[in-house]
């Protein structure tokens, strides 16, 4: 608190100090002027002597409490993050999100962001966090603060379900022209196996690019394969085959940032009040929920 009792005084002499040279040096009027100006810079320096509070501590949680919004990065990806027929984001994570910002006191925004960008969306203060089925990468972990896993997940290759008997080892698919979306989990593991890809905005656009027959298949999470592929979705004439790994969900935050403990703790109580095992359920992932 001692830099706004600091800003406070430096405000107040400043003011003075212009009010009197405003008036010509006549003090009743200066203090008339005075009065007028200090609700005014009364704000000013409420919204500065925040920003330095945040500068001295480096403290995300305070600076996503002063602005009053939790800005999530996400892209469009079902059962994690997407709309309803309303246009309110929905899914596992926005749900999370959600239910996140209300504890920290804040609104929840979801931002689309390109995947590729999402260390620089972050640190540039765009978004606060990407949330969004994240694998936990080395990358990621060494760019980023996480939170704990919470959800298990893999690498799966989509093929048209009248070819897929063709497609069921590893080897099988070496010589496709894979659709994965750019920056994702997908493309790494198509690039270590050194396949043919082609990249896309994301998993969304993966799936149209072998239903329409523009790639011969793609890469996606098995989360996202077994919620929009197959009989009943919107890509009924795809499925899933090939796993190709194995790996764990988190959620990202600045470097340093104490966003990742709060959200660790938030997670823990949410785990042992049944909270994330009814939404894990309500979107048919519990299986892959970790304990926390």
């Amino acid at each position: 608190m001692k830099t706004r009792k600091i800003l406070a005084v430096l405000m107040a002499a400043l003011m003075i100090a212009f009010a009197f040279a405003a008036c010509g040096g006549d003090p009743e009027k200066a203090k008339e002027v005075a009065s007028n100006m200090s609700e005014t810079i009364s704000g000013v320096a409420e919204q500065a002597s925040n920003a330095i509070d945040e500068v001295m501590t480096g403290s995300d949680l305070e600076y996503v409490k002063n602005k009053g919004t939790l800005v999530v990065g996400i892209t469009e990806f079902e059962p994690m993050d997407y709309q309803d027929a309303d246009g309110k984001w929905i899914g596992f994570d926005a749900d999370m999100a959600t239910a996140f910002a209300e504890n920290l006191g804040v609104t929840v925004e979801f931002q689309i962001i390109d995947w590729d960008n999402k260390v620089f969306e972050l640190n540039s203060k765009n978004i606060d966090c990407v949330w969004n089925g994240m694998t936990l990468t080395d990358e990621v972990k060494g760019s980023m603060a996480c939170s704990n896993a919470y959800c298990n997940n893999a690498q799966v290759v989509i093929v048209p379900a009248d070819t897929a008997d063709q497609y069921q080892t590893v080897e099988s698919v070496k010589d496709l022209t894979f659709a994965v979306e750019a920056g994702s989990a997908g493309k790494k593991e198509v690039e270590k196996l050194g396949y043919k890809f082609v990249e896309v905005a994301d998993q969304a656009t993966a799936l149209l690019e072998v239903s329409s027959g523009n790639a011969d298949a793609a890469v996606i999470d098995s989360l996202m394969a077994a919620a929009m592929v197959g009989e009943g979705t919107n890509y009924a004439t795809l499925t899933y085959t090939v796993g190709l790994n194995s790996e764990e969900y988190g959620v990202g935050f600045r470097k340093g940032s104490d966003l990742a403990n709060e959200l660790n703790q938030f997670f823990a109580a949410k785990y042992a009040d049944g909270t994330l095992t009814a939404s894990a359920e309500t979107y048919k992932i519990q299986a892959a929920l970790i304990e926390q």
